[in-house]
Protein backbone atom coordinates (compact mmCIF):
# COMPACT_ATOMS: atom_id res chain seq x y z
CA UNK A 1 0.00 0.00 0.00
CA UNK A 2 0.94 3.66 -0.20
CA UNK A 3 -0.70 6.19 2.09
CA UNK A 4 -1.71 9.81 1.80
CA UNK A 5 1.90 10.88 2.35
CA UNK A 6 2.92 9.19 -0.93
CA UNK A 7 6.38 8.58 0.49
CA UNK A 8 6.79 4.91 -0.50
CA UNK A 9 5.09 1.63 -1.31
CA UNK A 10 4.97 -0.50 1.84
CA UNK A 11 4.90 -4.29 1.42
CA UNK A 12 4.52 -6.81 4.24
CA UNK A 13 4.62 -10.59 3.90
CA UNK A 14 2.50 -11.94 6.74
CA UNK A 15 1.67 -15.45 7.92
CA UNK A 16 -1.70 -15.91 9.62
CA UNK A 17 -2.44 -18.82 11.92
CA UNK A 18 -5.41 -19.00 14.26
CA UNK A 19 -5.74 -15.82 16.27
CA UNK A 20 -2.25 -14.52 15.51
CA UNK A 21 0.09 -13.48 12.73
CA UNK A 22 3.82 -13.23 12.10
CA UNK A 23 5.59 -10.59 10.03
CA UNK A 24 7.92 -12.56 7.76
CA UNK A 25 9.23 -9.65 5.73
CA UNK A 26 8.74 -5.92 5.35
CA UNK A 27 10.11 -3.70 2.61
CA UNK A 28 9.66 -0.16 1.33
CA UNK A 29 9.91 0.71 -2.35
CA UNK A 30 10.31 4.24 -3.71
CA UNK A 31 7.59 5.76 -5.86
CA UNK A 32 9.13 7.21 -9.04
CA UNK A 33 9.19 11.00 -8.91
CA UNK A 34 7.15 11.34 -12.10
CA UNK A 35 4.38 9.09 -10.78
CA UNK A 36 4.44 10.76 -7.37
CA UNK A 37 4.11 14.20 -8.94
CA UNK A 38 1.26 13.06 -11.18
CA UNK A 39 -0.64 11.58 -8.22
CA UNK A 40 -0.20 14.73 -6.14
CA UNK A 41 -1.44 16.87 -9.03
CA UNK A 42 -4.77 15.04 -9.34
CA UNK A 43 -7.76 17.31 -8.77
CA UNK A 44 -11.45 17.63 -9.60
CA UNK A 45 -10.68 18.52 -13.22
CA UNK A 46 -8.10 15.80 -13.98
CA UNK A 47 -9.04 14.16 -17.33
CA UNK A 48 -10.45 10.63 -17.08
CA UNK A 49 -7.76 9.36 -19.45
CA UNK A 50 -5.06 10.57 -17.09
CA UNK A 51 -6.83 8.87 -14.16
CA UNK A 52 -6.86 5.60 -16.08
CA UNK A 53 -3.15 5.97 -16.84
CA UNK A 54 -2.49 6.44 -13.13
CA UNK A 55 -4.63 3.39 -12.31
CA UNK A 56 -2.52 1.30 -14.67
CA UNK A 57 0.78 2.81 -13.53
CA UNK A 58 0.13 2.31 -9.82
CA UNK A 59 -1.13 -1.22 -10.47
CA UNK A 60 2.02 -2.10 -12.39
CA UNK A 61 4.22 -0.60 -9.66
CA UNK A 62 2.40 -2.47 -6.89
CA UNK A 63 2.66 -5.73 -8.86
CA UNK A 64 6.42 -5.25 -9.20
CA UNK A 65 6.82 -4.41 -5.52
CA UNK A 66 4.81 -7.46 -4.44
CA UNK A 67 6.84 -9.74 -6.70
CA UNK A 68 10.17 -8.39 -5.48
CA UNK A 69 9.14 -8.57 -1.80
CA UNK A 70 8.06 -12.19 -2.16
CA UNK A 71 11.37 -13.02 -3.83
CA UNK A 72 13.34 -11.18 -1.12
CA UNK A 73 11.43 -13.04 1.57
CA UNK A 74 12.32 -16.41 0.08
CA UNK A 75 8.78 -17.75 0.29
CA UNK A 76 7.58 -19.96 -2.58
CA UNK A 77 5.05 -17.79 -4.48
CA UNK A 78 2.74 -20.81 -4.75
CA UNK A 79 2.37 -20.71 -0.97
CA UNK A 80 1.14 -17.12 -0.95
CA UNK A 81 -2.64 -17.38 -0.53
CA UNK A 82 -3.61 -13.80 -1.32
CA UNK A 83 -2.20 -10.37 -2.12
CA UNK A 84 -3.99 -7.43 -0.54
CA UNK A 85 -3.73 -4.04 -2.23
CA UNK A 86 -5.23 -0.87 -0.82
CA UNK A 87 -4.26 1.21 -3.83
CA UNK A 88 -3.51 4.92 -3.75
CA UNK A 89 -6.33 7.14 -2.56
CA UNK A 90 -7.17 10.02 -4.88
CA UNK A 91 -10.52 10.99 -3.36
CA UNK A 92 -12.29 10.22 -0.10
CA UNK A 93 -15.70 11.83 0.31
CA UNK A 94 -17.61 10.15 3.14
CA UNK A 95 -20.45 12.67 3.39
CA UNK A 96 -23.90 10.98 3.29
CA UNK A 97 -24.84 12.74 0.05
CA UNK A 98 -21.92 11.18 -1.84
CA UNK A 99 -20.15 8.40 0.12
CA UNK A 100 -17.41 7.93 -2.47
CA UNK A 101 -13.83 6.78 -2.17
CA UNK A 102 -11.48 6.32 -5.09
CA UNK A 103 -8.22 4.38 -5.01
CA UNK A 104 -6.10 3.73 -8.11
CA UNK A 105 -3.87 0.70 -8.63
CA UNK A 106 -5.49 -1.79 -10.99
CA UNK A 107 -5.77 -5.08 -9.06
CA UNK A 108 -6.24 -6.99 -12.33
CA UNK A 109 -2.65 -6.14 -13.21
CA UNK A 110 -1.42 -7.23 -9.78
CA UNK A 111 -3.24 -10.57 -9.98
CA UNK A 112 -2.02 -11.19 -13.52
CA UNK A 113 1.62 -10.26 -12.86
CA UNK A 114 1.91 -12.24 -9.61
CA UNK A 115 -0.47 -15.08 -10.60
CA UNK A 116 -1.85 -14.76 -7.05
CA UNK A 117 -5.41 -14.06 -5.97
CA UNK A 118 -5.64 -10.35 -5.18
CA UNK A 119 -8.10 -8.45 -3.00
CA UNK A 120 -8.60 -4.70 -3.38
CA UNK A 121 -11.30 -2.00 -3.02
CA UNK A 122 -11.63 -2.32 0.76
CA UNK A 123 -13.68 0.79 1.50
CA UNK A 124 -16.77 0.92 -0.66
CA UNK A 125 -18.80 -2.00 0.72
CA UNK A 126 -18.73 -0.32 4.12
CA UNK A 127 -19.87 2.89 2.41
CA UNK A 128 -22.65 1.01 0.63
CA UNK A 129 -23.77 -0.15 4.08
CA UNK A 130 -24.02 3.46 5.25
CA UNK A 131 -20.52 3.79 6.69
CA UNK A 132 -17.65 6.16 6.02
CA UNK A 133 -15.34 3.46 4.65
CA UNK A 134 -12.72 4.72 7.07
CA UNK A 135 -10.70 4.44 9.08
CA UNK A 136 -9.88 0.82 8.29
CA UNK A 137 -7.11 0.42 10.85
CA UNK A 138 -9.08 0.14 14.14
CA UNK A 139 -10.44 -3.32 13.28
CA UNK A 140 -6.91 -4.66 12.79
CA UNK A 141 -5.60 -2.75 15.78
CA UNK A 142 -8.29 -4.35 17.95
CA UNK A 143 -7.48 -7.82 16.59
CA UNK A 144 -3.73 -7.46 17.07
CA UNK A 145 -3.12 -4.93 19.87
CA UNK A 146 -6.05 -5.01 22.29
CA UNK A 147 -5.08 -5.49 25.94
CA UNK A 148 -7.08 -7.66 28.36
CA UNK A 149 -6.35 -5.29 31.26
CA UNK A 150 -6.17 -1.62 30.22
CA UNK A 151 -7.57 0.86 27.72
CA UNK A 152 -5.01 1.31 25.00
CA UNK A 153 -4.85 3.81 22.12
CA UNK A 154 -3.13 3.13 18.80
CA UNK A 155 -2.21 6.35 16.99
CA UNK A 156 -1.54 5.97 13.29
CA UNK A 157 0.24 9.02 11.87
CA UNK A 158 0.50 8.94 8.11
CA UNK A 159 -0.54 11.84 5.93
CA UNK A 160 -3.73 11.86 7.99
CA UNK A 161 -3.73 10.85 11.67
CA UNK A 162 -6.23 8.43 13.15
CA UNK A 163 -6.70 6.85 16.54
CA UNK A 164 -8.07 3.49 17.65
CA UNK A 165 -9.43 3.42 21.20
CA UNK A 166 -9.23 -0.15 22.49
CA UNK A 167 -11.01 -0.82 25.79
CA UNK A 168 -10.06 -4.05 27.58
CA UNK A 169 -11.49 -7.15 25.95
CA UNK A 170 -15.14 -7.92 26.71
CA UNK A 171 -15.84 -4.29 27.57
CA UNK A 172 -17.45 -1.62 25.36
CA UNK A 173 -16.98 -1.41 21.61
CA UNK A 174 -13.85 -0.16 19.89
CA UNK A 175 -13.92 3.48 18.75
CA UNK A 176 -11.74 5.05 16.09
CA UNK A 177 -11.65 8.03 13.75
CA UNK A 178 -9.41 10.39 11.81
CA UNK A 179 -8.25 13.20 14.08
CA UNK A 180 -7.09 15.45 11.23
CA UNK A 181 -3.73 16.16 9.59
CA UNK A 182 -0.83 13.92 10.46
CA UNK A 183 2.22 14.49 8.26
CA UNK A 184 0.48 15.88 5.19
CA UNK A 185 0.66 19.62 5.97
CA UNK A 186 4.17 19.26 7.41
CA UNK A 187 5.31 17.47 4.25
CA UNK A 188 3.62 19.89 1.87
CA UNK A 189 5.00 22.96 3.67
CA UNK A 190 8.59 21.75 3.78
CA UNK A 191 8.32 20.66 0.13
CA UNK A 192 7.31 24.20 -0.81
CA UNK A 193 10.01 25.99 1.18
CA UNK A 194 12.89 23.52 1.46
CA UNK A 195 12.36 21.20 -1.50
CA UNK A 196 12.37 18.21 0.86
CA UNK A 197 9.80 15.41 1.01
CA UNK A 198 9.57 15.41 4.82
CA UNK A 199 10.93 17.10 7.95
CA UNK A 200 13.62 14.72 9.23
CA UNK A 201 12.93 14.08 12.95
CA UNK A 202 10.97 17.34 12.97
CA UNK A 203 14.23 19.30 13.03
CA UNK A 204 12.96 22.19 10.90
CA UNK A 205 9.84 22.48 13.07
CA UNK A 206 12.02 22.45 16.18
CA UNK A 207 14.00 25.41 14.78
CA UNK A 208 10.87 27.56 14.74
CA UNK A 209 8.33 28.72 17.31
CA UNK A 210 4.59 27.94 17.19
CA UNK A 211 2.42 30.99 16.54
CA UNK A 212 -0.65 31.14 18.78
CA UNK A 213 -2.68 33.29 16.37
CA UNK A 214 -2.08 30.94 13.46
CA UNK A 215 -2.74 27.87 15.62
CA UNK A 216 -6.06 29.31 16.82
CA UNK A 217 -7.11 30.06 13.23
CA UNK A 218 -6.33 26.50 12.11
CA UNK A 219 -8.10 24.93 15.09
CA UNK A 220 -11.27 26.79 14.12
CA UNK A 221 -11.80 24.14 11.43
CA UNK A 222 -15.18 22.56 12.15
CA UNK A 223 -13.90 19.04 11.46
CA UNK A 224 -11.97 19.00 14.73
CA UNK A 225 -15.11 19.51 16.80
CA UNK A 226 -17.29 17.08 14.85
CA UNK A 227 -18.35 13.92 16.65
CA UNK A 228 -17.27 10.52 15.35
CA UNK A 229 -17.76 8.54 13.22
CA UNK A 230 -15.73 10.77 10.92
CA UNK A 231 -12.94 10.52 8.39
CA UNK A 232 -11.02 12.94 6.21
CA UNK A 233 -8.14 13.26 3.77
CA UNK A 234 -5.98 15.51 1.62
CA UNK A 235 -9.20 16.69 -0.03
CA UNK A 236 -9.65 18.91 3.04
CA UNK A 237 -6.23 19.27 4.64
CA UNK A 238 -3.92 20.79 2.05
CA UNK A 239 -2.03 24.03 1.51
CA UNK A 240 -5.12 25.65 0.01
CA UNK A 241 -6.92 24.99 3.30
CA UNK A 242 -3.96 26.39 5.23
CA UNK A 243 -3.89 29.58 3.16
CA UNK A 244 -7.66 30.05 3.45
CA UNK A 245 -7.76 29.79 7.25
CA UNK A 246 -4.45 31.51 7.97
CA UNK A 247 -5.06 34.62 5.92
CA UNK A 248 -2.46 37.39 6.08
CA UNK A 249 -0.70 35.97 9.14
CA UNK A 250 0.74 33.15 7.04
CA UNK A 251 2.90 35.46 4.91
CA UNK A 252 4.00 37.48 7.93
CA UNK A 253 5.64 34.49 9.66
CA UNK A 254 9.00 32.85 9.03
CA UNK A 255 8.37 29.50 7.28
CA UNK A 256 10.00 27.61 10.16
CA UNK A 257 7.45 29.12 12.56
CA UNK A 258 4.64 27.93 10.33
CA UNK A 259 6.17 24.44 10.35
CA UNK A 260 6.38 24.54 14.14
CA UNK A 261 2.71 25.57 14.27
CA UNK A 262 1.66 22.78 11.92
CA UNK A 263 3.46 20.27 14.13
CA UNK A 264 1.66 21.71 17.14
CA UNK A 265 -1.64 21.35 15.27
CA UNK A 266 -1.03 17.65 14.61
CA UNK A 267 0.14 16.93 18.16
CA UNK A 268 -2.59 19.03 19.75
CA UNK A 269 -5.52 17.63 17.77
CA UNK A 270 -4.38 14.06 18.47
CA UNK A 271 -3.96 14.79 22.18
CA UNK A 272 -7.33 16.53 22.35
CA UNK A 273 -9.05 13.58 20.65
CA UNK A 274 -7.48 11.15 23.13
CA UNK A 275 -8.44 13.31 26.11
CA UNK A 276 -12.03 13.72 24.91
CA UNK A 277 -12.79 10.20 23.70
CA UNK A 278 -10.30 7.98 25.55
CA UNK A 279 -10.21 9.47 29.05
CA UNK A 280 -9.60 5.99 30.52
CA UNK A 281 -6.50 5.40 28.36
CA UNK A 282 -3.36 4.34 30.18
CA UNK A 283 -1.00 3.93 27.23
CA UNK A 284 -0.72 4.94 23.59
CA UNK A 285 1.41 3.45 20.83
CA UNK A 286 2.26 5.27 17.61
CA UNK A 287 2.65 3.71 14.17
CA UNK A 288 3.18 5.16 10.71
CA UNK A 289 5.81 7.60 9.54
CA UNK A 290 5.03 10.05 12.32
CA UNK A 291 6.61 7.64 14.81
CA UNK A 292 10.01 8.73 13.42
CA UNK A 293 9.38 12.44 14.00
CA UNK A 294 11.15 12.92 17.32
CA UNK A 295 9.82 16.43 17.83
CA UNK A 296 6.24 15.31 17.19
CA UNK A 297 6.59 12.31 19.51
CA UNK A 298 7.97 14.54 22.26
CA UNK A 299 5.13 17.05 21.92
CA UNK A 300 2.50 14.31 22.05
CA UNK A 301 4.13 12.83 25.15
CA UNK A 302 4.01 16.27 26.80
CA UNK A 303 0.42 17.01 25.82
CA UNK A 304 -0.91 13.55 26.66
CA UNK A 305 0.57 13.20 30.17
CA UNK A 306 -0.12 11.02 32.17
CA UNK A 307 -0.83 8.65 29.24
CA UNK A 308 2.38 6.78 28.43
CA UNK A 309 3.36 7.27 24.76
CA UNK A 310 5.54 4.80 22.85
CA UNK A 311 5.64 3.16 19.42
CA UNK A 312 4.27 -0.17 18.22
CA UNK A 313 7.85 -1.43 18.36
CA UNK A 314 7.02 -1.89 22.05
CA UNK A 315 4.25 -4.29 20.99
CA UNK A 316 6.42 -6.29 18.61
CA UNK A 317 5.61 -4.68 15.25
CA UNK A 318 7.74 -1.98 13.58
CA UNK A 319 5.67 1.22 13.20
CA UNK A 320 6.28 1.39 9.45
CA UNK A 321 4.90 -2.13 8.90
CA UNK A 322 1.58 -1.83 10.72
CA UNK A 323 -0.51 -0.44 7.85
CA UNK A 324 0.81 -2.94 5.31
CA UNK A 325 0.08 -5.74 7.77
CA UNK A 326 -3.42 -4.34 8.17
CA UNK A 327 -4.02 -4.59 4.42
CA UNK A 328 -2.77 -8.20 4.48
CA UNK A 329 -5.20 -8.89 7.33
CA UNK A 330 -8.11 -7.34 5.44
CA UNK A 331 -7.32 -9.55 2.43
CA UNK A 332 -7.07 -12.61 4.68
CA UNK A 333 -10.42 -11.78 6.26
CA UNK A 334 -12.02 -11.43 2.83
CA UNK A 335 -10.95 -14.84 1.54
CA UNK A 336 -11.86 -16.41 4.89
CA UNK A 337 -15.32 -14.83 4.72
CA UNK A 338 -14.84 -12.75 7.88
CA UNK A 339 -16.40 -9.24 8.09
CA UNK A 340 -13.62 -6.74 8.78
CA UNK A 341 -15.35 -3.42 9.35
CA UNK A 342 -16.39 -2.11 12.73
CA UNK A 343 -19.76 -0.33 12.60
CA UNK A 344 -18.85 1.38 15.89
CA UNK A 345 -16.00 3.04 13.97
CA UNK A 346 -17.34 3.63 10.47
CA UNK A 347 -21.05 4.07 11.19
CA UNK A 348 -22.08 1.23 8.85
CA UNK A 349 -25.41 -0.49 9.45
CA UNK A 350 -23.74 -3.85 10.09
CA UNK A 351 -20.51 -5.81 9.60
CA UNK A 352 -19.74 -6.57 5.95
CA UNK A 353 -17.16 -8.40 3.85
CA UNK A 354 -14.56 -5.89 2.71
CA UNK A 355 -12.89 -6.02 -0.69
CA UNK A 356 -13.31 -7.39 -4.20
CA UNK A 357 -11.49 -10.56 -5.26
CA UNK A 358 -9.47 -10.73 -8.48
CA UNK A 359 -8.57 -14.26 -9.54
CA UNK A 360 -5.54 -14.87 -11.77
CA UNK A 361 -5.61 -17.31 -14.66
CA UNK A 362 -3.37 -19.67 -12.74
CA UNK A 363 -1.34 -19.86 -9.56
CA UNK A 364 2.49 -20.02 -9.65
CA UNK A 365 3.81 -23.54 -9.88
CA UNK A 366 5.18 -24.85 -6.60
CA UNK A 367 8.92 -25.36 -6.60
CA UNK A 368 9.76 -29.06 -6.38
CA UNK A 369 12.52 -30.20 -4.00
CA UNK A 370 14.74 -31.09 -6.98
CA UNK A 371 14.49 -27.57 -8.34
CA UNK A 372 15.62 -25.88 -5.13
Amino acid sequence: MSGTSLDAVDVAVVEFAGDGCDLLHYQQFPIPDSLQSALKAVGPHTPIGQMLDLDAGVGALFALCATEAIQACGVDPAKIGVVGSHGQTLLHSPQPATRNSLQVGDANRIAWATRIRTVSDFRRMDMAAGGQGAPLAPAFHAWRFRSPQVTRVIINIGGIANISILPPRSEKAVCGFDTGPGNTLLDQWIQRHQGMHFDHHGEWAASGSPNTELLAALKSETYFGAAPPKSTGRDLFNLGWLEKLAGAVLNALPPADVQATLLELTAGTIASAVETHAHAAVEAFVCGGGAHNKRLMARMADLMTPVKVGSTDDLGIPPDAVEAMMIAWLAWCRVEGVPANLPSVTGAERPVLMGAIYEPLQKPQATSPKEK
